[in-house]
């Protein structure tokens, strides 16, 4: 049975998350009914490298699938492509060896966080960036994200109701920069914890507006406390943007 390795994209307005949930639309159950269709009726589970939440959008999901039906490679992508919702993409496929795992083959992951912070607020980006109406200083945010980079126990930056028990993650790069009416976050690592760049995010936002000192970042990591970071950014902001393979 071929296993068939996927990249896709879509926007995450209308799910409630990547993975299946009960009584909820999700990518995962979309793209899986769209796979049993092909397949004459027999389920086909598929697997991600990552789960996105309410919300969050991805650029370039990766996932993995076995199917009895094989098929060359474009006529797959094609039928799942013309055969899923319209707010999903699927980019590629590709057959891989039936050993490859999209989530425990080794891998990071880049992100990105949009933040529009000046006024009057744009309604057309209401789905796709997060709203910040308050002041911010570039440069106090840019010298709390040097203390994110690195290898760190992320607990203080991570939501209630993980049950990951190893904390440990290494962010490779953590930057920002203006563009135009935004703010662009870009986070690569070798994986985030639950809500953990929102968290992060939203922290980094009260030191620009001078709430918090860029030093208090160091105190989070070290006393692994939730409560001194702040609020969580809103998820439209966040889009899965790459992930790479190593």
């Amino acid at each position: 049975m071929p296993r068939y390795k996927a990249i896709i994209a879509y926007d995450g307005t209308l799910f409630a998350g990547f993975q299946r949930q009960p009584k909820v639309r999700t990518v995962q159950e979309e793209i899986e009914k769209t796979l049993t269709k092909i397949n004459n009726g027999q389920k086909v589970q598929i697997h991600g490298a990552g789960r996105t939440d309410k919300g969050v959008h991805a650029l370039a999901q990766v996932i993995h699938f076995d199917c009895p039906r094989q098929d060359p490679e474009e006529k797959m992508r094609f039928a799942l492509d013309t055969q899923t919702p319209n707010d999903i993409a699927i980019k590629s496929v590709n057959i891989v060896p039936n050993e490859w795992h999209a989530r425990f083959a080794p891998h990071k992951k880049t992100y990105e966080f949009h933040v529009q912070i000046l006024k009057p607020r744009n309604p057309f980006k209401r789905n796709y960036a997060s709203y910040f109406p308050y002041p911010v200083e570039l440069a106090r945010i840019k010298e709390a994200l040097k203390f994110l980079e690195g290898t760190h126990d992320f607990t203080g930056f991570t939501a209630s109701g993980s049950a990951v028990q190893n904390k440990v993650r290494t962010i490779y790069q953590a930057e920002v920069q203006q563009i135009d009416d935004e703010l662009l976050f870009t986070f690569c690592g070798n994986g985030f914890l639950y809500k953990q760049i929102r968290i992060m995010v939203g922290a980094l936002l009260k030191i620009g507006n001078h709430r918090m000192e860029p030093i208090q970042i160091l105190k989070i990591l070290n006393e692994k406390n939730r409560s001194l970071t702040g609020p969580t950014a809103y998820p439209e902001g966040l889009f899965l943007k790459e992930i790479k393979y190593i």
